[in-house]
């Protein structure tokens, strides 16, 4: 077993969270900053040329020795269009320039809306694009931090105002402090700490900082695993595996894997009906990575819903649970290198697909 003191950056062995979505093309990057430094150099070099022109005229003239008149018109034309155009240069960098501080300013009061927009000068253009991704991403984070914070607050208001209410009722005498009325009190204290527990799997994950432990694992073990917890339920549901001919190892992180598979589980269970069956497929998916794919006999997932299935708090009012599973599901699956997806299972209830690639641990 590998030693697991052994890591790698803080988002562990896959890209880093800002090269996630491979939008950040280092190379590319690079090589533009190289052409304008280039374009840097040729504009000194320019003006240097022009300056050593102009002195030999300069010189020529003072040491008595006139030129031909061709010559001095030529040079002289010449000096004069190289001043313009580095004046024109100068005059559009520091105007990009310009902008891309103001702009840079405004973001460092926190007005995350700023965009740079259209500059003069192809290399700031692709300055000012750069710093409108980060804008638009530094937006988009303080939008969901703040949506985050908004549905904690809301997620855990209702049980804090239970426990409160049923304490107060047992010091104010209404009831005994027997087991019938501390149970749920308890139930409502162990949902707090199974939410508190999913928010930070979930905002690590989605911060890039979620280590993962990769080790050599059986994906068919992992599945019986996880189906024997489910089965240990005995809520009335068929949980049936097949195997596909699934690879004997990949590489991934057996703990989070587990969570993966037992969170879709618990969706696919809370949403079938009693005497329902829920079937789980572990099959090869490409050279050696795995897919798992879980399919329920429930209700099924309506069109509208699908494409924010796997947001945070997202759940049927009637059917408990943190809302957090699929979410945290699909941040663990991504950490792996691998991709899930929401569909339509063949009996009309809800499937639920994710691979965990062969390079995953390389990624």
């Amino acid at each position: 077993m590998p030693d697991r003191r052994e890591h790698g950056p803080p988002w562990g062995s896959g890209p880093p969270p800002w090269a996630a979505d491979g939008r950040f093309d280092a190379g590319r990057r690079f090589d533009a900053g190289r052409r304008f430094r280039r374009g840097v150099l040729g504009v000194f070099l320019f003006v240097v040329l022009l300056v050593a022109a102009l002195a030999s005229i300069v010189a020529s003239l003072a040491s008595g020795t006139h030129p031909k008149p061709t010559i001095t018109i030529a040079v002289a034309a010449l000096v004069l269009v190289g001043l313009v155009v580095t004046a024109r240069w100068l005059w559009r960098s520091g105007r990009s320039i310009g902008a891309l501080m103001d702009a840079a300013d405004r973001v460092a009061d926190g007005e995350y809306t700023t965009r740079v927009g259209p500059v003069p000068g192809r290399p700031y253009q692709r300055l000012a694009d750069a710093f409108d991704e980060m804008t638009a991403r530094l937006q988009t984070n303080e939008e969901r931090r703040r949506e985050l914070l908004a549905d904690v607050a809301h997620e855990l208001r209702t049980p804090l105002q239970a426990i409160r209410g049923a304490t107060e009722a047992m010091l104010d005498g209404l009831y005994p402090a027997d087991e019938e009325h501390l149970r749920p009190v308890m139930e409502r204290t162990d949902l707090m700490a199974r939410l508190l527990d999913d928010l930070r799997t979930l905002s690590m994950a989605e911060a890039g900082v979620l280590e993962l432990h990769r080790e050599t694992v059986d994906p068919r073990a992992a599945v019986a695993d996880s189906v024997a917890a489910a089965r240990g339920t005995d809520d009335g549901i068929a949980i049936d595996v097949i195997n596909e001919g699934a690879p004997s190892t990949i590489e991934a992180d057996p703990l989070r894997l587990t969570e993966i598979l037992t969170n879709l589980l618990a969706n696919a269970a809370r949403y079938t009906p009693h005497g329902g069956h829920v079937t789980v497929t572990v099959s090869p998916d490409g050279a050696d990575g795995a897919r798992f794919i879980v399919d329920d006999t429930g209700p099924g997932i309506s069109p509208d819903q699908l494409p924010r299935v796997f947001d945070r708090f997202v759940r049927s009012a009637d059917r408990g649970g943190t809302g957090l599973g699929l979410a945290i599901a699909k941040r663990l699956v991504e950490a792996h290198g691998g991709t899930i997806e929401a569909g339509v299972a063949p009996g009309g209830g809800t499937r639920m697909r994710f691979d965990i690639p062969a390079d995953a641990g390389r990624r």
